[in-house]
């Protein structure tokens, strides 16, 4: 005879927050976004937790979504970590968009001297030749 245990038909997911597998389970049914994130740096933080998980679980799809919405948040103060995103997570549109708003002068003036670029630079070398590569042509 089988006792159940009280966890009977539960699945835990330790190193996701709930709110994001259930924006991936939304998608998975409905093939879209979930319409529920409200305010500008809640949607660009939900997104890249997205974007990991849509990796994670092979779901090109839905992370190409991501990477296509998270280029509209780009800005100097996400730009560090959306391009460290995009090399992680081989989003070459993502990370396209990214060297794209570094060419301009005045955006990489206000991100070099950020903590995040400084970050950047010491945990992604190879990103950083290739940036200023891009930047010397």
């Amino acid at each position: 005879m089988m006792k159940e245990s009280d966890t009977a038909g539960v699945v835990r997911i330790d190193d996701m927050e709930a709110k994001v597998f259930k924006a991936l389970l939304y998608f998975v049914y409905t093939d879209t976004l979930p319409k529920t994130m409200k305010e500008k740096e809640e949607e660009d933080v939900m997104l890249q937790h997205l974007l990991v998980a849509a990796d994670r679980y092979n779901l090109e799809r839905l992370k190409l979504m991501c990477e296509d919405k998270l280029c509209k948040y780009i800005d100097a103060d996400t730009v560090a970590t959306v391009l460290a995103l995009a090399e992680q997570h081989h989003c070459s549109g993502l990370k396209k968009a990214c060297f794209s708003f570094l060419k301009s002068r005045e955006n990489l003036k206000a991100v070099v001297s950020s903590e995040g670029f400084k970050h950047l630079s010491r945990s992604c070398p190879t990103l950083m030749e290739e940036l200023v590569s891009m930047l010397a042509t």
